[in-house]
């Protein structure tokens, strides 16, 4: 497999899926691609990508501050996150693309702009209504959530 680098524009998730998945088999690597293992080794390149911005604080958008060197480590830290993530959708049999749109969807509905639009509370802060005592909450309620499994952090 060549020119994986030269052909960036247009990428998708399928395209990356079926390029993953011609990686693998090439190298006959399916035999360890379990979703375990495949989460295993996300979690690790989540720990490698956290450690990027281990002890530097908050960073600005861009990382103007950034060398180029630094710029490019976190490229490849990004990556290897989304194509073992990808490869792990792919050996579940999710759809990716799909579960995420879905989820899009399920969060515009968790979180109505007219609610949530400039703010960063919960779900369970949306919408309070005032107190017993008279006392506001700053117009704040909880909306309910019907996915007792889902996160409240949008995601």
């Amino acid at each position: 497999m060549t020119g994986f680098a030269e052909r960036s524009e247009g990428v998708t998730l399928e395209g990356l899926r079926k390029r993953m998945a011609e990686f693998a088999k090439e190298r006959d690597w399916d035999q360890f691609h379990s979703p375990r293992n495949l989460l295993l080794a996300l979690v690790g390149e989540m720990g490698e990508l956290s450690e990027i911005f281990q002890w530097k604080g908050e960073v600005p958008r861009g990382l103007p501050d950034w060398k180029d060197e630094e710029k490019e480590h976190l490229g490849e830290e990004l990556s290897d996150v989304l194509l073992y993530l990808v490869r792990l959708s792919d050996i579940c049999g999710v759809d990716l693309g799909k579960a995420a749109l879905r989820k899009l969807e399920l969060n515009a509905i968790k979180y109505p702009v007219k609610l949530c639009k400039g703010s960063s509370k919960k779900p369970t802060q949306i919408n309070v209504p005032d107190n017993d005592d008279g006392s506001s909450n700053g117009g704040v309620t909880a909306i309910s959530n019907s996915d007792s499994k889902s996160r409240s952090d949008g995601v």
